[in-house]
């Protein structure tokens, strides 16, 4: 069996730039981000962000689609931030 290994450096913003990552809600949603992944077989490396975006180094191996992960990370992490009312009005990230 091959063994691969490719690096992907994600970064995706919230909808329109809006600044809703503020320190609080940001730990919160990097948190969860690492523990979903962990959950569903994403390896992240490290996750880190702003107020307005989040950076995610990702090892895919070779069942894994960048678009399927980026789907995975950024659907669950938008529904959860909404489904627990962190921000004040409906939180998006940019598609």
């Amino acid at each position: 069996m091959s063994w691969v290994r490719i690096w992907v450096h994600m970064v995706f913003s919230t909808k329109n730039k809006v600044p809703f990552l503020h320190q609080k809600i940001r730990k919160q949603v990097i948190q969860h981000i690492r523990q979903n992944a962990e959950t569903i077989g994403i390896w992240l490396d490290s996750v880190n962000g702003y107020v307005d975006h989040v950076h995610c180094l990702i090892s895919l191996n070779k069942d894994q689609t960048i678009s399927k992960v980026a789907q995975l990370i950024k659907g669950e992490s938008s529904f959860w931030i909404n489904r627990y009312n962190l921000t004040n009005s409906k939180f998006a990230w940019q598609g």
